[in-house]
């Protein structure tokens, strides 16, 4: 089902935007004819990702920290703070520069949002749910979180900004919104960056066993890219404060994902179990019935159409 609400944005920053979604958003933007400025240090982000809209009119890429002021020359009326290592090999990787994207940038986002009187969105995660004990995860459900385990970093930056977006919009009067991103995957994620999609189909193409942790049988739902931007733009046109869901429903065990990419790939490769990561969540699944009801969105993309396109992405893209 698509959304039914529309906004025209005149000008958006994208903090991350050379990242997997980031870049993803900016893409989106363009096409709905609005000008962008992508705001990204580079540290996760990558330029090949901006390749195919660096050079359209209303492009403008600023290589920055958002731990530092935000150096744009125009004012936007949307801000969209999407800059964070994302994936367990990053955050494990940047621990710091993880907690300082969820405070000092998200203040920085926050404060260039104020000053325009633009319209925000966070992008928070479903981790701020940490190893869930309520099956399927609504918005009002606090979570489980380890504040000191090797997650933390990032499941307290995101929960930090949460209540930073939450502060600002109560206390100042800022337009703001937060998006909770279940398991997105597709074109443009790293084969490296440690997160199920990218290393399964990285290791199925090489011909290299698929390395399943533990006994396979955690889930996770997996949102196709296109989807999850969808949702986004659909909550930052609407202007609802959230936090919103926004991921597929449909629930998947990692052997089950590990053996359907294997077959869409033709591979012959096999599986390996290894040892499964401290506080990696047993379960993960969105109750999406809040972006259902006031948005009228809901995902599109079978998992096999998405995975396909994602397959044939990294055919194309070895290096990546």
């Amino acid at each position: 089902m698509n959304n039914t609400f529309s906004r025209v944005w005149e000008h958006a920053v994208v903090t991350g935007g050379a990242g997997f979604v980031g870049s993803h958003l900016c893409s989106a933007l363009l096409d709905a004819g609005t000008d962008v400025t992508c705001v990204d240090d580079l540290s996760t982000g990558r330029p090949e990702n901006m390749s195919e809209f660096r050079d359209r009119p209303g492009f403008t890429f600023i290589r920055a920290n958002v731990a530092e002021p935000i150096p744009v020359d125009r004012q936007p009326d949307l801000v969209l703070h999407f800059a964070s290592p994302a994936s367990p090999a990053d955050y494990l990787r940047l621990p710091l520069h993880t907690l300082e994207a969820g405070s000092l940038g998200t203040r920085n986002a926050l404060t260039l949002a104020r000053g325009a009187g633009a319209r925000f969105v966070l992008a928070s995660t479903s981790e701020v749910y940490g190893d869930p004990q309520q099956h399927p995860q609504n918005e009002r459900y606090w979570g489980n979180v380890n504040p000191v385990g090797p997650r933390s970093v990032y499941d307290e930056a995101k929960r930090f900004g949460e209540a930073f977006t939450t502060a600002e919009a109560d206390h100042h009067g800022v337009d703001t919104a937060i998006v909770r991103l279940f398991n997105t995957y597709g074109p443009r994620m790293r084969g490296y960056d440690g997160r199920a999609v990218p290393t399964f189909v990285r290791q199925a193409l090489a011909g290299e066993p698929l390395t399943v942790t533990g006994d396979g049988l955690q889930t996770r739902s997996l949102c196709y890219v296109d989807d999850t931007v969808r949702g986004i733009l659909a909550v930052a046109a609407h202007g609802m404060r959230g936090p919103v869901n926004i991921g597929n429903p449909t629930e998947i065990t990692m052997l089950e994902l590990a053996q359907f990419v294997i077959d869409l790939t033709g591979s012959r490769s096999e599986i390996r179990f290894i040892e499964r990561p401290t506080d990696d969540p047993a379960v993960r699944c969105p109750d999406i019935t809040l972006a259902r009801d006031k948005l009228q969105w809901d995902p599109v993309v079978p998992a096999e159409e998405g995975l396909r396109r994602t397959i044939e992405w990294f055919r194309a893209h070895r290096d990546s």
